[in-house]
């Protein structure tokens, strides 16, 4: 639920990137990339490049042309910090400085502290629920899907490529998605396993045909969004709505509810959008880095639930 939030809360504050900005559009840019392009990157210099770039910036794939583009942005960047003008965003990014082969070192930093702290959380969560909980499998495949998204946020903003890209926002949706059957389990399933089954079914037809749309007709920002968005708001409610009808019947409601809230506050952080801090860190990153203390109240409340559930009689959820 921890990644699906982040996506929800901040797709209601964010248009969708562009494909072209304010500095790779500068006539100044584009010529200083022609020019590079034509002395660095053919014949004998692009074999020197070649033979003398580090052996994680090739396996990266890092290429003479992304090298060029590079250089020529932070002299763009020069030109308009000389003429006093506001630094600009290019390909619809703000201006990184590379550490080794991560293109957005702090935010990179920030989707695998997130990435650590579920493994962690998950590992927690297995050394102290029995496997004969009724939420137990259901958590722990939530959890591997949870870590596989951050894994490919973590690669995204290393390496931005045409693959990277598309794994990160499909793995994202995967979440959400899955997300929406974990609270349809949780409050429905474990009464009524034929409803979960139907939701689970319509989910994976809903996903197989959201990733097909996006690769093989148009990857549309704007569509991929607003459909993260509606799903993941849905879920949002439900389970605000359940935190709401179980706030006297369960002592631990609140850290579900604080979860919800906390996420909705620290998406807030996106709204700073400013030039990255030392060229490193900037309001995606500053969100990223907050919301890692929140997987450890999200799993505190999974852990009280599922032992919850495994010592009730008939689990599932009082709604009335």
């Amino acid at each position: 639920m921890t990644r699906l939030m982040f996506l929800a809360a901040a797709v209601f504050l964010l248009s969708a990137p562009a494909s072209a900005s304010q500095g790779d559009k500068e006539p100044v840019y584009r010529d200083c990339v022609k020019q590079c392009l034509r002395t660095n990157c053919t014949g004998a210099r692009l074999r020197g490049f070649q033979s003398s770039q580090p052996p994680y910036m090739a396996l990266t794939g890092w290429t003479c042309r992304d090298d060029c583009r590079y250089q020529c942005m932070w002299t763009t960047v020069g030109l308009y910090q000389a003429e006093g003008y506001s630094i600009p965003q290019f390909h619809g990014k703000w201006p990184f400085a590379r550490f080794l082969c991560f293109e957005e070192p702090a935010s990179a930093l920030a989707s695998l502290l997130n990435g650590l702290a579920c493994l962690l959380m998950l590992l927690r969560y297995r050394s102290a629920v029995p496997r004969q909980s009724p939420m137990y499998h259901t958590i722990t495949a939530f959890s591997l899907i949870s870590l596989n998204a951050w894994f490919w946020s973590t690669v995204f903003h290393t390496r931005d490529t045409y693959l990277t890209e598309k794994m990160d926002y499909f793995c994202a949706s995967a979440v959400i998605l899955y997300s929406i059957y974990l609270c349809c389990v949780r409050t429905l399933g474990l009464r009524r396993p034929a409803i979960s089954s139907m939701v689970g079914a319509l989910l994976i037809l809903a996903f197989t045909s959201h990733v097909s749309y996006l690769t093989f007709v148009s990857f549309d920002y704007g569509y991929n969004m607003a459909a993260n968005a509606t799903i993941g708001m849905i879920n949002l409610l439900w389970w605000l709505c359940w935190c709401w009808l179980n706030r006297r019947i369960l002592p631990y409601w609140w850290k579900c509810g604080m979860v919800v809230l906390l996420l909705h506050g620290l998406a807030l952080l996106e709204l700073l959008d400013f030039p990255p801090l030392f060229w490193v860190l900037d309001a995606h990153a500053v969100w990223h880095l907050s919301t890692v203390p929140v997987h450890f109240l999200f799993y505190s409340f999974l852990i009280d639930d599922s032992l919850h559930l495994l010592n009730t009689e008939k689990p599932g959820v009082k709604l009335d």
